[in-house]
C-alpha cells in the first residue's frame, strides 16, 4: 500500500515537472522567436524599407549647463542601406539663408534663434526643417552633438585612427597630413582648429568628416562590436538631441558594419563666395557665404537621389 502511494506521488511529481518543463520550453521558444523577430525588424532592408535614409548631423557650440547653441557644424548624409554607401556634404556655418519672420542671417544663427523662441526641443526640430527647406533634401533623422560629445565618443572607443587632411598646428604640436591615432582631447582640438588650416573653415570641415569616419571605423570594428549595445544605450552622453530610437541606431549600425570609410564614403563641400552683407537678426553687416543655388542643386541631385 505504501509502495503504491509512493508511486502515485512520484507520478504526480513527474507530471508536474513535465508541465513545468513544457511551460519553460514554451517560454524559451517565445523568447527566441521574439529575439529573432526583433533582430529581423532591425535588419536595414526591413527597418529602412525605402532603401535609403537621409541624416543631418549637427555640431553645436552649446556648452555644459546651457540649453541652446549655434550650429557650428552641419553635415547632411545620404545612407544607401542596400549598396552600403554613404554620401555626405558639409554646409558652411556662415551660409546666408532667409529665416521666415526674421529676414536674412547666417545659417549658424538659425538654431540659436529658434531654440531661444521655442525651447531646445522644438527649436532644433524647426532648425532642421529650415536646413531641409534650404537644401531641398527631406531629412529623415537628425543627431546633434557638441564638442564635448565628440570627445566623450572618441574616448569611449579607446581612441580612433583618423586621417589628418592637411597640416595643422594644435598648441606646440604640428600634425602632418596622414593617419594619426588620437584620443578624445586631440580629436576635439582637430575638429575645432581652422586658424592654422590652409583651407580655414573648409579645412576644419575636412578634418571633421575624417573624425566621423574614424569613429565609424572604430565603432564597427570586430573588437568593438560587442560594445555597441552599451554605446547606444549611453548615447545621451554624446548627443544633445536626436529623433532616432535605439533600434534606428542599431539598424543603421548593421547597415554600415561592412562599410569601408575610405572607399564607400563620398564627401563634398558646398562652397560659395564670401561677402559682407547685412544680417537682419544681428542688425549689422558681417561676413557671409553666398552659395550658388544651381551648383547646390547639382550636388544635391548627384548625392541624394538613388
Amino acid at each position: 500500500m505504501e509502495d503504491k502511494m509512493r508511486s502515485e506521488r512520484y507520478k504526480k511529481k513527474k507530471s508536474k515537472w513535465k508541465v513545468f518543463r513544457n511551460i519553460m520550453f514554451l517560454v524559451i521558444i517565445v523568447i527566441f522567436a521574439g529575439a529573432a523577430f526583433a533582430y529581423y525588424r532591425i535588419q536595414p532592408a526591413q527597418h529602412f524599407n525605402a532603401g535609403s535614409v537621409n541624416i543631418l548631423l549637427l555640431g553645436s557650440d552649446q556648452r555644459p549647463g546651457e540649453t541652446i547653441g549655434h550650429s557650428d557644424t552641419m553635415i547632411l548624409a545620404h545612407v544607401d542601406v542596400n549598396r552600403h554607401q554613404v554620401k555626405a556634404i558639409s554646409i558652411p556655418r556662415d551660409t546666408r539663408v532667409h529665416l521666415p519672420g526674421y529676414g536674412y542671417t547666417k545659417l549658424t544663427s538659425v538654431q540659436y534663434v529658434l531654440q531661444s523662441k521655442h525651447g531646445p526641443k522644438q527649436g532644433i526640430a524647426e532648425a532642421v526643417k529650415v536646413i531641409s527647406d534650404f537644401t531641398g533634401v527631406p531629412v529623415d533623422y537628425y543627431a546633434e552633438t557638441n564638442f564635448q560629445g565628440i570627445q566623450a565618443m572618441v574616448d569611449a572607443l579607446g581612441g580612433i585612427t583618423m586621417n589628418v587632411p592637411e597640416t595643422v598646428k594644435i598648441g606646440s604640436q604640428v600634425f602632418q597630413p596622414g593617419p594619426h591615432f588620437v584620443n578624445g582631447t586631440t580629436a576635439l582640438a582637430l575638429a575645432r582648429e581652422r586658424h592654422s588650416a590652409a583651407g580655414g573653415d573648409y579645412g576644419r570641415q575636412m578634418a571633421q568628416i575624417e573624425i566621423l569616419k574614424g569613429i565609424a571605423k572604430e565603432a564597427l570594428s570586430p573588437g568593438n562590436l560587442p560594445k555597441l549595445p552599451s554605446l547606444l544605450n549611453s548615447s545621451s552622453n554624446y548627443m544633445l538631441a536626436t529623433n532616432m530610437s535605439t533600434s534606428d541606431m542599431a539598424s543603421l549600425g548593421l547597415a554600415l558594419k561592412n562599410i569601408d570609410p575610405n572607399t564607400d564614403v563620398k564627401y563634398k563641400q558646398l562652397q560659395g563666395t564670401q561677402e559682407s552683407l547685412y544680417d537682419d537678426v544681428l542688425q549689422a553687416y558681417n561676413d557671409q557665404i553666398v552659395l550658388n543655388q544651381q551648383k547646390v542643386k547639382k550636388t544635391i541631385t548627384a548625392f541624394f537621389q538613388d
